[in-house]
């Protein structure tokens, strides 16, 4: 007799795969839609070349004549992506002028020296310009002029090395060039390091101080003792960070400024070299009411961008760094980069660091989350500490009665994490709770109420708002807000938690996929260096048949992400995706070396990843069931599978069904699978011969070009016997 075999929408990890009665166990690049599993759709590059390092954050606007633009905010550049073309627009950091150059005869190398502390770390970005060469080095002025280059180390303070891409064919010295470095972002993964703001309960940093390295020289790799230009604001003994090496010493003799008994590469960092000048930071504890916690506990956050636009205007915040604008509406925009002094929209007042920012859009302030109480030095800055600009006016922070600036400080957690606007409020997370920031009028402007504790936001891209709901991702689950705060029940919750990277919560990207009623997570699982896993809860696929929740998962590395945004000013999701063994070629960097590559995608269109080569990746997808019961009210009695009738709702190409029996619901017993069966669209039936009590289905494509939506599984069954 044939029998109908029903599945519930998504999947349950939840469950064994025989207590997952009626459900899906698993899969990759399948979505449901109207109950029924179907392959994602594919994507294709949108330019025909990489970006240089990992995009962060996108953000789309309009400006007043129509056009379209894409910011996207990478862990060294800002670019702009408008009619199909990327351009650098990435601030500049105070000019380096009248440096000299050497080059060595056969090496590539070339090292650059400047008559004051250059401020550079190994991977920053230099613009050249105004170069002129001594003679007898083998290249031409053109090979360094307006050409960007990494910074590949920094033997000392006044002193660092470029790579040039052909050898030199002399060892001179002398020349010009001004080096024009770019803003510093962060990198590109999150670290172990030191960091403020860890726990969950707030605290303080114990002597927070810096101080420089003033050796004579180089603190070279293996030292044990090293000369500062003042170790009074350091503790008798503890913790530095110096570049991104942590170290362990046990004596300060504040009397030479010498801090010795010194135990290099601590906390999971690398013993190396440190120039004369580089800065020293005490990273000896965190004190958070009364719990101490180790330096390899806190975390180094990734170079994070805010992005956000006031009208036309593109309002860049760099995390805990400055805020620049770009305005489209110049004539020469895409050749003007961003700024703090853009005419009619500076930046030149507004907090120097800041965690995130955004724009209130219906009232049109400039938020800062997380900024410096003073406003101008960057060693007051308060995690937890809000700034708004004046109505209309992004440069007025100076609080007065005639305009609406303010400030205010959250009290619940140690930093303030993300932000979004929903519906008439704005939504701040900090690491354990949701507050609401709505605007009021005078003389408060905003007002402030805490809706939800132990809630807080795992990192601050792990939130999106469709239609007045938020849906976030904190540490200890899914969490939905629509008024009140609501915990989602999820069928993959151990399946996730079980397994995720939670110090690297920063890089966790939450996307909406309006088109499909999605919320998709990527995420970093433990030894991860990078985003490998993700999640998606579909909202609109959920109803009362599902307790836990319709979610899916997936593991498939082409389907991995960085930043995502939704169709909204474009027809289809824009993506970007991270290979960080990769070489980007834009913008362009003389000398790069592992920087990585991102790729920026069109999703949902064809069937397979089109690259920018113009090749085409094989997009695979699978699904798989649960451990069903062949015969359901007799299970003592085993049942013969003599066909089953495959019925595709959509199948383009072929797709492979494969089917396991066994007489057993675990692993323990032996299972018959029968091998794959390619499924085409003028398959009718399958004919098998299997034997058991439980049986699964698989279905999966490995071709390109093809597409499946699977209907309903007919098993032609008959009773084969006892045990």
């Amino acid at each position: 007799m044939l029998t109908e075999i029903k599945f519930a929408p998504g999947v349950d990890k939840q469950d064994t795969s025989v207590g997952a009665q009626g459900r899906w166990v698993d899969s990759d690049n399948v979505r449901w839609r109207y109950g029924l599993p179907e392959k994602v759709g594919g994507w294709q590059s949108l330019l025909n070349e990489s970006i240089v390092g990992v995009v962060r954050k996108q953000h789309a606007f309009v400006d007043i004549s129509g056009n379209r633009y894409v910011a996207l905010g990478t862990d060294k550049f800002l670019l702009i992506y408008f009619e199909g073309q990327l351009y650098d627009i990435t601030p500049l950091a105070t000019t380096i002028s009248s440096a000299t150059i050497t080059t060595f005869d056969t090496l590539t190398s070339c090292t650059i020296t400047t008559a004051t502390s250059h401020g550079l770390n190994i991977g920053d970005i230099v613009l050249l310009d105004n170069v002129t060469l001594p003679v007898g080095t083998g290249y031409i002025d053109s090979d360094f002029e307006d050409k960007l280059f990494q910074v590949i180390t920094t033997p000392t303070s006044t002193t660092f090395t470029i790579t040039q891409t052909s050898a030199a064919t002399g060892s001179v010295s002398g020349g010009s060039i001004d080096i024009k470095p770019y803003e510093y972002v962060g990198p590109a993964a999150q670290t172990y390091g030191y960091g403020f703001g860890v726990g969950q309960y707030g605290g303080t940093i114990s002597g927070a101080n810096s101080t420089t390295i003033n050796n004579g020289g180089n603190f070279t790799a293996g030292a044990t003792s090293v000369v500062l230009t003042d170790s009074s604001v350091l503790p008798a003994s503890g913790i530095l960070l110096i570049g991104s090496e942590l170290m362990d010493y046990s004596t300060n003799n504040t009397g030479t400024n010498t801090i010795s008994g010194i135990t290099r590469g601590q906390y999971g960092t690398s013993d190396v070299t440190h120039s004369d000048g580089s800065t020293v930071t005490n990273a000896t504890d965190y004190t958070g009411w009364g719990n101490a916690v180790g330096a390899a506990t806190i975390t180094l956050e990734p170079g994070l961008w805010s992005l956000s636009n006031f009208g036309q205007v593109l309002v860049a915040t760099i995390a805990n760094g400055k805020t620049f604008t770009w305005d489209s509406g110049i004539a020469a925009r895409l050749t003007t980069r961003a700024s703090t002094t853009t005419a009619g929209f500076a930046t030149t007042n507004n907090p120097v660091a800041s965690r995130l920012t955004l724009i209130s859009p219906t009232t049109r302030h400039l938020i800062h989350f997380g900024t410096t109480i003073d406003n101008v030095d960057a060693l007051t800055q308060d995690d937890m500490f809000i700034r708004f600009s004046d109505q209309e006016n992004i440069n007025e922070y100076t609080v007065q009665a005639t305009n609406s600036s303010g400030t205010f400080r959250l009290q619940d957690g140690t930093k303030i994490i993300g932000s979004l606007v929903a519906k008439e409020t704005i939504l701040i997370w900090t690491d354990n709770a949701l507050y609401t920031m709505k605007f009021v009028g005078a003389p408060f402007t905003f007002g402030f109420e805490q809706v939800g504790t132990n809630c807080g936001l795992i990192g601050k891209n792990a939130a999106v708002e469709i239609d007045g709901v938020a849906y976030w991702m904190s540490t200890n689950g899914f969490f939905a807000f629509d008024g009140t705060v609501k915990t989602l029940a999820c069928s993959v919750e151990d399946y996730v938690y079980d397994d995720i990277d939670t110090t690297k919560g920063q890089q966790i990207f939450a996307g909406l996929n309006n088109l499909f009623t999605e919320v998709i997570w990527w995420y970093p699982t433990s030894g991860s260096d990078f985003n490998n896993r993700y999640v998606v809860y579909n909202y609109g696929e959920d109803n009362l048949r599902l307790p836990m929740g319709n979610w899916y998962t997936g593991v498939n590395a082409n389907s991995i992400r960085t930043s995502w945004i939704d169709s909204l000013i474009y027809p289809k999701p824009y993506s970007t995706a991270y290979n960080s063994s990769g070489t980007g070629n834009f913008p362009v960097v003389v000398g790069e070396t592992g920087l990585g590559s991102s790729i920026f995608f069109e999703q949902e269109t064809g069937t397979d990843q089109v690259n920018p080569d113009g090749t085409t990746t094989t997009l695979t997808s699978f699904v798989e069931s649960f451990n069903f019961s062949l015969q359901k009210d007799q299970s003592e009695i085993f049942l013969a599978m003599r066909r089953f009738l495959p019925n595709f709702k959509i199948l383009t190409g072929n797709a492979d069904v494969t089917i396991s029996v066994s007489d057993y619901p675990s692993s323990n017993g032996t299972a018959t699978t029968l091998s794959p069966f390619t499924i085409t669209s003028s398959t009718t039936k399958v004919d098998t011969r299997a034997r058991g009590r439980y049986a699964n289905i698989k279905i999966e494509n490995t071709g390109s070009g093809e597409t499946w939506k699977f209907g309903t599984f007919q098993v032609d069954l008959q009773p084969d016997g006892r045990r």
